[in-house]
């Protein structure tokens, strides 16, 4: 994880010092169209010409909040990611997913990020105003970018803000505007975004309350999926 490097026992979706080779395991961003490699069982972005299957809602969910469990553990040991972003997680074998901070996406996804005084580069379009404005990363900070991550996931892997410019996102985050809801997304799910998305940090949801909300829409059935929708 980023944040000086400091180090904690993994958990099954929290793995600071996880460092996958490279095409063992793909960024979660790339493999939102899923099927298994014909020499392994990776989820993997339309494998040598197989056609893709679609991730479900019910996959999505599953994705989900395997990512907030692994936000509330470092939470729980006062850890601020600060870069939390699909293309920061990898997923592997029956989805499961772990949060890492690779210091390559600044290289390989550097329209992700936003470079300031020649030198800093910020992931703007998953950070909160406080953060844009004053540079403050703090937990109420990381959720935010969980609601953008959520985002991310029902757009399977769109860049937020895709149609803007940096300078446009910025403005727009700055004056209170927010993500629309995805197609495919269920109007609970879209209200734990904007939840999320509280301009006040000490407004937004709290981490483990959005963990159980996502860990119940995933137990969900499949129609009452629908309804939502």
């Amino acid at each position: 994880m980023c944040g000086g490097g400091k180090q904690y026992p993994p958990t099954p979706a929290a793995d600071e010092g996880h460092r996958t080779p490279q095409g063992k395991e793909p960024r979660l961003h790339e493999a939102f169209r899923v099927l298994p490699r014909a020499h392994g069982p990776d989820a993997v972005l339309m494998a040598e010409g197989n056609p893709p299957t679609e991730l479900t809602q019910s996959q999505m969910l599953h994705i989900a909040q395997q990512i907030a469990a692994g936000m509330v553990y470092l939470a729980s040991q006062h850890f601020v990611h600060r870069d939390l972003a699909t293309r920061n997680c990898l997923v592997g074998e029956n989805l499961l997913v772990k949060i890492g901070d690779f210091g390559m996406s600044r290289d390989v996804y550097s329209t992700d990020y936003y470079r300031v005084g020649g030198h800093t580069m910020l992931p703007i379009r998953w950070m909160p105003p406080e953060s844009i404005m004053y540079r403050k990363f703090t937990t109420e900070s990381d959720v935010w970018s969980l609601g953008v991550v959520l985002w991310e996931i029902f757009t399977y892997g769109k860049q937020p803000w895709y149609q803007l410019s940096n300078n446009e996102v910025i403005e727009c985050i700055t004056q209170g505007r927010v993500l629309q809801r995805p197609r495919t997304c269920p109007q609970e799910v879209y209200e734990l975004m904007l939840g999320c998305w509280q301009r006040e940090p000490h407004m937004r949801k709290n981490i483990k309350g959005i963990h159980t909300l996502l860990q119940n829409l995933a137990k969900a059935s499949p129609v009452y999926l629908d309804i939502l929708g």
